[in-house]
């Protein structure tokens, strides 16, 4: 009587759908050469970044006490930063160098032949990347905003000795007996020409004898091609003889300084090198004052989908790595696979930028796109077969 072949324990439990949530052998084995495969990924694209910056740092050499050790400490601090805004691509490129290596000595044939679905293999995939994936959201909140702004305030400090930047109080400049402090800013571009605007300014005139002589806040400092202007002034005059103080209100002004512009520029802190709580902060503070905050919101929401993107961007690509099973061609299928990932990327970028032109909430903005990557990468899978 001949007896029925059984099948391997691991296809019958699947088809139950008894799918086993702890990690065995074959989990473990993927999820280590993933691993392998994304940090020497993720390494060469990151060292090819630092060589960019720091050549991208020789034009600046001179300026003041700026100098070529000075320029490698400032981009060694910067690459925390770094590191967070290049790990998705290197996730996606090495997930599918990893499974390339497994498919080119046919590991991933075996492992297909003892029963274990593509869902089982890509669930090892997307487990290997949540560790690192943590990582990076944990560094991107703590490490990444601290190193970047040791970076910018050491640039700063070298190229300039009249502007510094505090953690809590903004951008202070000095020109002669006038300091100057403003909460924030940011550049803008107008027919071709950078126009700074500094926020919630305020500037403290010393008298000779080093008394405060004048007062002076604005709502805005704008730097364009006339030179300084300041809006919505309230000034006040300190008289320290009679020991008396006037107060004036002018609409609009100019404001004669020589204070560098570029230099300001450095120092105003951009809001993708904030934290997610610094970020909140900001938005709440521009929506009390009336100012706008899509571009802190844009910034604050794409924080927030950065694991859901990473882990979908990978998913989606996962497939392009099994088709290898059937058919030749393996290079052009990873080609495909990073090229198909990487333009969804910039979909996501592209979404959130069309959210920000046409208001509508960045929440949805920054869904659709993982949302399209997941059903994209559902289709694949039924679409190929092992």
């Amino acid at each position: 009587m001949a007896v029925p072949a059984r099948r391997p324990r691991v296809a019958a439990a699947e088809e139950r759908g008894m799918i086993a949530l702890r990690p065995r052998i074959h989990d473990i084995y993927i999820g280590r050469v993933v691993l392998a495969t994304v940090l020497l990924t993720w390494a060469v694209l990151l060292g090819f970044d630092v060589v960019m910056a720091i050549s991208g740092q020789v034009g600046d050499l001179g300026k003041g006490s700026y100098d070529f050790p000075t320029a490698l400490a400032v981009v060694a601090y910067s690459v925390p930063r770094r590191a967070y805004v290049i790990f998705p691509y290197a996730a996606v490129i090495g997930s599918l160098m990893g499974l390339g290596q497994l498919a080119a000595t046919s590991e991933l044939t075996a492992l297909r032949a003892l029963g274990l679905s593509r869902r089982r293999l890509s669930a090892s995939v997307a487990a290997a990347l949540v560790i690192l994936t943590a990582l990076m959201v944990l560094n991107g909140e703590t490490l990444a905003p601290w190193g970047q702004r040791q970076s910018d305030q050491l640039k700063l400090a070298a190229k300039s000795n009249n502007v510094a930047m505090a953690r809590y109080s903004g951008l202070w400049a000095r020109e002669g007996d006038t300091f100057l402090n403003a909460i924030d800013g940011r550049e803008r571009v107008v027919d071709g020409h950078r126009i700074l605007e500094l926020r919630d300014v305020r500037l403290y005139q010393l008298a000779p004898e080093g008394g405060l002589q004048t007062l002076t806040r604005a709502a805005v400092a704008e730097h364009d091609r006339e030179g300084w202007r300041l809006r919505d002034v309230r000034r006040i005059q300190f008289d320290f003889n009679p020991g008396s103080a006037r107060e004036e209100r002018v609409a609009e002004e100019r404001w004669d300084s020589q204070l560098d512009p570029a230099a300001l520029a450095a120092g105003v802190t951009r809001p993708r090198n904030l934290s997610a709580a610094d970020l909140r902060a900001s938005i709440d503070y521009r929506t009390r004052n009336n100012l706008d905050a899509r571009e802190y919101e844009d910034i604050y929401w794409s924080r927030w989908f950065y694991p859901l993107n990473v882990l979908a961007l990978c998913l989606a690509a996962v497939p392009f790595a099994f088709g290898s099973l059937r058919s030749g061609g393996m290079g052009k299928r990873l080609f495909l696979g990073i090229l198909f990932s990487l333009g969804f990327m910039l979909l996501q970028m592209q979404f959130g930028r069309l959210a920000g032109a046409f208001r509508f909430d960045y929440r949805i903005a920054y869904a659709l796109p993982p949302i399209l990557m997941m059903a994209t990468s559902w289709w694949l899978f039924r679409r190929k077969s092992g």
